[in-house]
């Protein structure tokens, strides 16, 4: 009875350890929080919530994050053990009687410390598809807005040619109206009706493109690219603060690409103590037992040894020897490479966060000096001209041409403000995927 103890002491050693492995480095899912981003427009923020919701991209990446923490416990975890068994075709005949057959159970112990260096290198990488998972979610925020800001211009574009078409057409009637008392030309009419044609054909092509932006938007929503979409109401212009070294702030905190490769250098730094385990044996336990029968050759029978018959237990411990010590100075070279190239990437990630930041904020200002002096100046002059115009065509002191020329100055100034107005937005929701985070704003 007293040689089965170490037996049973040193299964339920190896039993524990694997049992704390499994507690110890088990990890559960994580879902992102939600992520923050400026929309002033609720149905904007509604198309946003619901692509993150939808989008098969955010979900495959997802997907990948979570298989990424399977490693976890995988890696963690102790090799399998061991069970063999021997059968001797010709029993063995021993001093206690004939060995038939035999059992072992062995387990091997890695180096210490080296499961939970690969637990480790396995969460940084799981942490860096986490981020890679973020950062897709910030891709479909921008892509979302961006479609819809260009959708918003080209609604406001219908809108400003509709209200052009109008406007001709009451200076067709007027034109028409003169022509018939003798007080104009005949030739002013076919003008006015063929610039009316040319805005009719504008409007086509804005119907072409919106049917485009919004099939682009329902994509992004894994709608069908056919649904309709409601009309863009103007669009409203936030103030925002841009603070460059706050910006290079925000972003050096919340662009996920950063936190990916923060968490890659992290992994191989882990790598590096990885390798170094492997100079160290690899420690293998062993515990067994010989099936013996009890003796029945005459002397056996005549006078049986007192263990007639008794099984023996056996344990034994054994270790690798790490000689060949070129490989693993290699793996350590491989490790330290690695660090090398990951803290490259960070430096180049970082690089192209302040260019698109830099480059970001210099268009806003920009865009942003552009809308106030067409909103302040340009507008406000071209329209108190055309009515300028408008009174000296009713009174006969000038002509048509006179009139087209200043209703097709308010018409691209107009025309060019709402573009302005959503490059603006669009740059942006590209400042705003720079830094990973909502552009501070008032």
């Amino acid at each position: 009875m007293r040689s089965t103890v170490p037996v049973a002491r040193v299964l339920a050693l190896s039993l524990l350890i694997v049992l704390q492995a499994d507690r110890l480095h088990a990890q559960p899912a994580v879902v992102a929080d939600e992520p923050d981003f400026l929309a002033a427009e609720p149905d904007l923020r509604a198309y946003v919530e619901e692509a993150l919701d939808r989008s098969p991209s955010v979900h495959e990446a997802l997907a990948r994050y979570r298989a990424a923490l399977q490693r976890v416990p995988q890696v963690t975890a102790l090799p399998d053990p061991v069970v063999t068994f021997n059968h001797a075709l010709r029993s063995v005949e021993t001093r206690v009687g004939p060995q038939r057959n035999s059992f072992m159970i062995s387990q091997a112990f890695p180096w210490f410390g080296t499961l939970d260096l690969q637990g480790q290198m396995a969460r940084q990488s799981a942490t860096a598809r986490y981020h890679l998972y973020t950062a897709r979610q910030r891709d479909v925020i921008a892509e979302v807005k961006q479609a819809y800001y260009n959708l918003a211009y080209v609604d406001q574009a219908v809108r400003i040619s509709e209200e052009e078409q109008s406007l001709l057409e009451h200076y067709e009637a007027l034109a028409e109206t003169r022509y018939a008392t003798g007080q104009g030309l005949q030739q002013a009419v076919i003008k006015l009706q063929a610039e009316i044609t040319k805005v009719m054909n504008r409007l086509e092509m804005l119907a072409q493109q919106r049917t485009t932006l919004a099939a682009r938007l329902n994509t992004l929503r894994d709608r069908p690219p056919e649904n309709a979409l409601p009309s863009v109401a103007p669009l409203s212009l936030p103030e925002v603060t841009l603070d460059l070294a706050e910006l290079y702030t925000l972003g050096d905190l919340n662009r996920d690409e950063l936190q990916a490769a923060t968490a890659l250098i992290e992994g191989a730094e882990r790598s590096i103590e990885r390798a170094r385990k492997e100079y160290w044996p690899t420690f293998n336990v062993s515990a067994g037992f010989a099936n013996v029968g009890r003796r029945d050759d005459p002397a056996g029978q005549l006078l049986p040894p007192p263990d007639d018959g008794k099984n023996p237990f056996t344990v034994s411990i054994g270790l690798t020897l790490p000689l060949w010590t070129g490989k693993y100075r290699a793996g350590v070279q491989e490790a330290a490479d690695e660090l090398v190239a990951r803290r490259h990437s960070y430096t180049t990630v970082r690089n192209d966060m302040e260019f698109s930041v830099r480059d970001a904020v210099v268009r806003i200002q920009t865009l942003e000096a552009q809308i106030d002096l067409f909103e302040t100046a340009l507008i406000p002059q071209a329209e108190a001209a055309l009515r300028a115009t408008e009174a000296a065509y009713e009174t006969g002191q000038l002509g048509v041409l006179d009139l087209l020329d200043s209703e097709r100055v308010l018409l691209d100034v107009r025309l060019i403000d709402a573009r302005y107005s959503s490059d603006y937005l669009v740059a942006l929701a590209q400042l705003e995927r720079a830094i990973g985070t909502s552009v501070p704003h008032q």
